[in-house]
């Protein structure tokens, strides 16, 4: 998901100002791809849709006929079960891209599930959307944006009474907006900026979490500041308070979690970690400390509580999490502080399992705090860390090491003492298993450099 830039690792005569600024060109890489990989995702509502009994086999690709076969049963069947039945045996073949090609180049198709979509039968229109949403989530972009049609409905019922259908509308739109520029300019004309205000009110998480994601998608097109948001800007959101508006949210989800009465409401965590920690990239370290208007070691604490919850029940999660603490962490002293005075650099450390991505992420924390001096980097080392590093050298994945020897290399400058404790935990031999690896025999080399004359 993140890239990192080649050669990073030299030897210690590099200045201090030279590594921070080699730091923080990597950290807009990292947002930028980051941002790029989020606007090609998609979201697929399937596993709540209840399967009729009886029917536990997998989906088919239909051919022509059947696709033909089932819309025509869906428009003109005598009986409503009979129709509904049609439709969702055309939903599940539309699982398949072989179906939504036949289903696109049959002349009609759509026009009929519009047609269904914007009738008077509540379960024809639910199975309409669900086939829809199917369509709008296809790898091919072509198969997407033959929904177009059905984008005006889409927006109108997000004003209606079903959270259900609420929720596959949004859905659905947030899966068409990825497309192209193309979709994203019919779609704001037909006014989907005012109708995702329409659903802020709603009491319904599920809806909340949809529409997080919907707006999500929008805001984040490469047009998004002169035609969705125009004289609307990062700062202007800082100055009005949004910082603390968001952080006081994330303290009450952190509580809320931990309830069980209100299970569900972490479903709003994504969307909160994500606007903070697009905030905070725009955000100067002292414009943070100016309007979060938080303690640090609340936002710790709290942001902590949601990452063992994620841990636990949604690890997916994590990334969300980890990427918000980077943003803190990145250039504000008074949070890596907080992370030491806490004690929680080891809790940071039992995630690095989960997975490479999130291990690259907890990584990176650990370079911020590294990066902040002689000081920060006497209360990391050696602790567990040390004996986390070497273990992470036997993994294969490149970025993962990659950023343990960033992590090394700063942990080498500021704490000569590490040298002598890495090599006598049989650190050096650990870096030879990466030899034959070319994009990391200049950080190897550099290491070794380190360690032999540090």
């Amino acid at each position: 998901m993140w890239r990192r830039r080649q050669g990073r690792l030299r030897p210690v005569v590099c200045g201090v100002e030279e590594l921070r600024c080699r730091r923080r060109e990597r950290e807009a890489e990292l947002r930028k791809a980051r941002r790029e990989q989020q606007l090609i995702s998609k979201r697929l509502l399937r596993d709540d849709v209840p399967e009729e009994a009886g029917e536990g086999c997998a989906a088919a690709v239909l051919g022509e006929a059947e696709v033909q076969q089932f819309l025509w049963l869906a428009q003109r069947g005598t009986e409503e079960k009979e129709r509904e039945k049609a439709l969702v045996s055309l939903r599940r073949g539309l699982q398949h891209l072989e179906t939504q090609q036949i289903f696109i180049r049959l002349e009609g198709s759509m026009r009929t599930l519009v047609g269904l979509l914007t009738g008077s039968r509540a379960l024809l229109q639910l199975e309409a959307a669900r086939c829809l949403h199917e369509l709008s989530h296809s790898e091919q972009s072509a198969v997407a944006e033959a929904c177009l049609p059905a984008t005006s409905y889409l927006l109108t019922y997000l004003s209606g009474h079903s959270s259900d259908f609420i929720e596959l509308c949004l859905y659905t739109l947030g899966n068409l907006i990825v497309e192209s520029e193309a979709v994203r300019r019919q779609l704001l004309p037909q006014g989907i900026v005012p109708a995702l205000a329409t659903c802020i009110q709603s009491p319904h998480v599920a809806v909340l979490e949809a529409l997080g994601y919907a707006l999500s998608q929008l805001l984040q097109a490469k047009e998004a500041p002169e035609r969705i948001i125009p004289q609307v800007n990062n700062a202007l959101l800082i100055a009005h308070g949004a910082l603390s508006t968001l952080g006081l949210l994330l303290l009450e989800l952190a509580g809320a979690v931990q309830r069980p009465e209100n299970a569900g409401l972490e479903l709003l965590a994504c969307p909160v970690l994500r606007c903070l920690s697009n905030l905070l990239t725009e955000a100067a370290a002292e414009a943070v400390a100016e309007h979060m208007q938080l303690r640090d070691e609340r936002v710790v604490v709290a942001l902590f509580v949601l990452l063992q919850f994620f841990f636990q029940k949604q690890p997916g999660l994590l990334p969300e999490g980890l990427w918000l603490l980077n943003n803190l962490t990145a250039h504000s002293p008074s949070f890596c502080t907080s992370l030491l005075s806490l004690d929680l650099i080891e809790p940071l450390l039992q995630l690095l399992p989960v997975s490479n991505v999130v291990s690259v992420l907890v990584l990176t924390v650990l370079c911020n705090v590294a990066e902040k001096g002689p000081a920060y980097c006497q209360r990391l080392w050696p602790g567990p860390l040390l004996h986390s590093l070497v273990n992470i050298l036997a993994f294969s994945d490149t970025e993962v090491v990659g950023q343990s020897l960033e992590l090394l290399h700063l942990l080498f400058l500021y704490q000569p003492k590490a040298t002598e404790a890495f090599l006598q935990q049989s650190g050096l031999q650990a870096l030879e298993r990466h030899r034959e690896e070319a994009q990391l025999c200049a950080r190897v080399h550099a290491l070794q450099q380190t360690a032999l004359h540090g």
